[in-house]
């Protein structure tokens, strides 16, 4: 009998049978990483310029470029919303980051945030139907520090060859006030999928999983272990959309946020901070050990694990808990711990564990919805929207406390959020164009399947090689030395 070709869907029966639960978890993790260094070296990256337009004949050349393209400039010189029509950049994404919190890896020098970048631009227009650019910036100053006003001017100064900008990976505090100046100073939408992609995606699963737990999002106690840009926005996303503050309590490394921090008061850059202290946690609890007992949702975005929550926390929670441990590339707990020790929902942000709290199902869709009515901003109402999409196109095909929220190959669920963010944006006041849902979805469709459909052309076609064999099982065969 012939071995089973290893493949990522048959990866948990590749590993040998006398791994724990726990080494399965360690080893997936490490073969993940060694896989997507091989591959990422092997394709050269995962991203490449390819023309839409034709060359039927030498002469095409003069219609292209040269002289022929004099008369597209002088007519986006007169008229510069005419260069959405005259060009890419209608549907052209810059995704711009200073690479100082990558994933759980920290600074990574700012060409070290490329492949992060390109994934964004990959998943852009492989889901939405969206083109991208990676666009990885020295953000310090003459001193060597991280100047938030370096990616403001940068993002400022290249905002007219794009529909709108994705922010990605700028620590805290800069990240603040990147965002907030350019929503309002730009003519384009200025996104961080960080801070508000992450907090729509999160919105999504928790409220499907009070769905499934009989809880309302207005009598629940939530705790958030982290307060990076993500929880921040998380808590500011769901307080607009029901929860209570006052049932809030959020962590940060020196300890719980109250009105009583004056460390945080006093540091001006941590403004978004300060208003989650003056909202929640009115008892001032001190301690995760106080906070967990009886807690309904834990939302943490923390140090990656697989330790940064403890059993002992988890079994403190009230009955049919749930957990969202989001931390990459490990969670701050396995799901496996924590349904142990009694949660009845764990979501994670990886894609080979139920229930991935991810990003990459929100902002292809969001984007999309945004640049098909020329939006000026994303508002938090259109995030919202995109959450409650979401959460409805899970819940009409069927949901389990293993399957809260869409996953990455339900292609259909991406026009549907397109076009409800469209009609929230039209909605909002924020839309230049507008048009119905139905053309929306229908715009939206189109571009993603043509985008699927080349995808799948180039690779029938052998433009784009299969990923070889021998690759997967190196990585799988590493990471299983490593763990033993």
């Amino acid at each position: 009998m012939e071995p089973i070709k290893l493949t990522l869907e048959n990866l948990n029966k590749a590993f040998p049978e006398n791994f724990t639960q726990e080494q399965i978890a360690k080893a997936k993790t490490l073969f993940l990483k060694k896989l997507a260094e091989d591959a990422h070296k092997f394709y050269g990256g995962k991203t490449q310029t390819v023309p839409k337009a034709p060359v039927m004949g030498f002469n095409w050349f003069n219609v292209w470029y040269t002289p022929g393209v004099s008369k597209v400039s002088t007519n986006i010189r007169d008229n510069n919303a005419a260069s959405y029509e005259l060009s890419n950049r209608g549907n052209l994404v810059a995704v711009v980051s200073d690479s100082t919190r990558v994933l759980g890896d920290g600074d990574c020098t700012p060409s070290g945030g490329l492949g992060v970048m390109e994934g964004k631009a990959f998943l852009m227009k492989y889901l939405g139907g969206v083109d991208a650019v990676a666009l990885c910036i020295d953000s310090k100053n003459e001193k060597g520090e991280n100047d938030p006003d370096k990616i403001i001017d940068f993002v400022k100064m290249c905002q007219h060859s794009f529909g709108a900008v994705n922010l990605e990976d700028i620590s805290q505090p800069n990240c603040y006030k990147v965002l907030d100046v350019l929503r309002e100073e730009c003519e384009i939408p200025v996104w961080h999928d960080d801070a508000q992609g992450t907090a729509c995606v999160t919105l999504a699963g928790f409220i499907n999983a009070l769905k499934l737990a009989n809880k309302k999002a207005s009598d629940v106690k939530i705790v958030l272990f982290g307060a990076g840009a993500a929880n921040t926005t998380i808590a500011r996303i769901l307080i607009a959309d029901g929860a209570d503050p006052k049932k809030m309590v959020m962590f940060d490394t020196k300890g719980s946020l109250h009105s009583g921090r004056k460390d945080i008061e006093s540091d001006k850059r941590f403004y978004r901070k300060w208003e989650i202290c003056l909202s929640t946690n009115p008892d001032k609890i001190k301690t995760m050990e106080e906070a967990m007992k009886g807690a309904d949702v834990l939302i943490s975005l923390s140090t990656p694990g697989p330790d940064s929550i403890k059993r002992e926390w988890v079994r403190a929670m009230a009955k049919k808990s749930i957990i969202f441990a989001c931390a990459n590339p490990v969670p701050e707990i396995y799901p496996y711990a924590a349904k142990e020790e009694g949660a009845f929902i764990v979501a994670t942000g990886r894609g080979d564990f139920p229930n991935q709290v991810n990003n990459s199902i929100g902002f292809p869709g969001i984007l999309k919805g945004a640049l098909m009515v020329r939006a000026s901003k994303i508002t938090d109402s259109m995030a919202i929207a995109a959450a409650h999409s979401l959460a409805n196109y899970a819940e009409k095909r069927g949901i389990n406390p293993e399957n809260i929220v869409p996953n990455m190959e339900e292609v259909g669920v991406f026009p549907d959020e397109a076009a409800d963010v469209a009609m929230q944006a039209i909605k909002d006041g924020v839309a230049r164009v507008k048009i119905t849902r139905d053309e929306a979805y229908k715009k939206a469709k189109a571009d993603i399947d043509y985008s699927r459909s080349l995808t799948k052309s180039l690779t029938e076609t052998g433009y784009i090689q299969a990923p070889k064999q021998e690759m997967l099982q190196n990585a799988l065969d590493w990471a299983v030395k490593q763990v033993s």
